[in-house]
């Protein structure tokens, strides 16, 4: 548990609660260790809030009985220059899964919290690259570093994300035993959801690439990909990588990283393929998110549904 200032505000028997919460979620509900520090930072922050507000340390019992009211004067002092309106129903979200389990636990009516409306955003959609523009962002990336084995390293990470669908994280959590790369690749995503995805011969041969040239060793249980020292390399880094290049390029701020996973699950539907092989591909639970992650238009999509569906197709 976090010992940062908010973290001093809250009770014991409200930080034992939050402890066995978020306990709970790792374990039995697999969340991912960043699922999990969003979490913590949510709800220490709304329950040292409430200590604030109320003038007194937050029991479970004075928790128990939060008001409406005391929900509005929450959300209007986190509300503010930093915190927009979608940062805001992160954090409420937050603040419900834990009171939803909270309340279950200490046989309360949790109604003032779980009422609570979260603010209106405009939902950002993904912006994937067209194909010409993922081919320049590798093309341009390599150009980036003095250092032959960095730019190696640079293009087979973007390799992996755009032809393999990888998450950034998901890339830079290989490691030396998955080198040479298989045919296919057993990722493990969020959630602890596992998946298989096939490996381009062009992504093998882009590691392939980049381990020929790395001057460091490679160790079955360390990273795969290194930093210019040789520790792990961080996702920060190829975002940087990815802005020199998408200025050189003139490409827009939204060529990211993650854009090239956007890429793959647009280039794929486009292309003709199936919109529930592509959900799986990504490791995506509902079949909205993949959509979602698709640059074709309904007429594209009507398409795809009227010509795979059994009913259709006659």
């Amino acid at each position: 548990m976090s010992t940062g200032v908010n973290a001093l505000l809250i009770s014991p028997a409200a930080r034992d609660a939050l402890q066995t919460w978020l306990d709970h979620q790792r374990a039995l509900k697999g969340a991912a260790e960043n699922t999990i520090t969003a979490y913590q930072g949510d709800v220490i922050d709304f329950l040292a809030f409430m200590t604030l507000h109320k003038g007194d340390s937050q029991g479970l019992g004075a928790l128990a009985r939060l008001t409406i009211s005391d929900m509005r004067s929450w959300m209007a002092k986190t509300r503010g220059p930093d915190v927009g309106p979608r940062s805001l129903a992160r954090k409420l979200s937050s603040v419900k899964a834990f009171y939803r389990w909270l309340a279950e636990r200490e046989g309360f009516e949790p109604t003032a919290v779980l009422s609570t409306r979260s603010p209106k955003f405009s939902k950002k959609l993904p912006r994937p690259l067209a194909v010409d523009a993922a081919k320049a962002m590798i093309d341009c990336v390599e150009l980036q570093s003095r250092h032959a084995w960095v730019a190696a390293r640079d293009v087979a990470v973007l390799t992996l994300l755009w032809g393999c669908g990888l998450r950034i994280s998901e890339a830079l959590g290989l490691k030396g035993a998955d080198a040479p790369l298989p045919d296919v690749l057993r990722i493990v995503g969020k959630g602890g959801k596992e998946r298989v995805v096939p490996v381009l011969p062009a992504a093998k041969d882009a590691v392939d690439a980049y381990l020929r040239a790395c001057p460091f060793p490679q160790e079955r249980d360390a990273p795969l990909f290194k930093a210019m020292r040789g520790g792990p390399l961080a996702a920060r880094a190829i975002s940087q990588v990815m802005m020199d290049a998408r200025m050189q390029l003139g490409l827009p701020a939204t060529a990211t990283p993650h854009a090239m996973r956007h890429s793959f699950a647009t280039h794929l539907l486009d292309a003709g393929g199936d919109l529930r092989a592509i959900q799986e591909l990504l490791g995506h639970a509902s079949l909205s998110t993949t959509q979602a992650y698709t640059a074709v238009d309904t007429a594209r999509l009507m398409e795809v549904y009227n010509s795979a569906h059994p009913k259709a197709a006659r």
